[in-house]
């Protein structure tokens, strides 16, 4: 039954940004997980180490998201494995974001003077003292405004949950359009509501990155 786009509808928009947000949360926490071990990895003087974080850095960076969410949600099931979107979504986004997050993170230890991984060593310190009290300090700061940045793509790439039904924004609004008929109207609000979600990470984003290169 086709009816009018009401208030109501965009009520409904607006609260389904919370599981855009949530499901950003869960990937981008998750993601810092596997980013950092595998930022860590490749800066590892073991080289084994190196090659495999580079090899899952390149098999997830070479592989479209949404196969990544089509092997967790529907790949699974063909082994007999059911998981809820939810569940999917999560792990997906959270391999995902941990390939984007350890190459970030592995540029910013990497972009920290080799003089200031040779004072650590010349101090005694072992390769994991010299991480935590020399170079990490250092690169969060660095790492900071791309991080952010990548957190603003991250929102806009949870979108895609929408095709295995994980109903957050977009896929709100493509229920909203099935019973309005009215897309241009719907998917218009639907980019407004995006465009609030990501402005403001982006605009702090750029100050964060403005200041550290005054800083510097």
């Amino acid at each position: 039954m086709i009816r009018e786009l009401a208030f109501i509808d965009v009520l409904y928009l607006i609260a389904a940004m919370r599981w855009t947000l949530a499901l950003t949360a869960i990937a981008f926490a998750g993601g810092a997980v596997v980013g950092l071990s595998v930022a860590l990895l490749r800066v590892s003087p073991v080289s084994p180490l190196r090659w495999l974080a580079m090899l899952y850095v390149h098999a997830v960076q070479g592989t479209p998201l949404l196969a990544w969410l089509f092997v967790f949600f529907f790949g699974l099931s063909i082994v007999g494995i059911t998981v809820s979107p939810w569940i999917a979504a999560a792990a997906a986004y959270s391999i995902y974001a941990g390939a984007f997050l350890g190459e970030i993170w592995r540029g910013c230890l990497q972009s920290i003077p080799r003089t200031q991984w040779e004072a650590g060593a010349s101090l005694g310190l072992s390769f994991t003292e010299q991480l935590r009290h020399v170079i990490i300090p250092q690169a969060v700061r660095v790492a900071i405004p791309p991080t952010v940045g990548f957190l603003v793509q991250l929102i806009k790439n949870t979108s895609l949950a929408a095709v295995i039904g994980f109903v957050e924004l977009t896929r709100e609004g493509q229920l909203t359009t099935a019973t309005t008929f009215r897309p241009f109207s719907v998917y218009l609000i639907v980019a407004a509501l995006y465009f609030a979600l990501c402005f403001p990470l982006t605009r702090w984003s750029r100050r964060l990155e403005g200041r550290l290169h005054v800083a510097r």
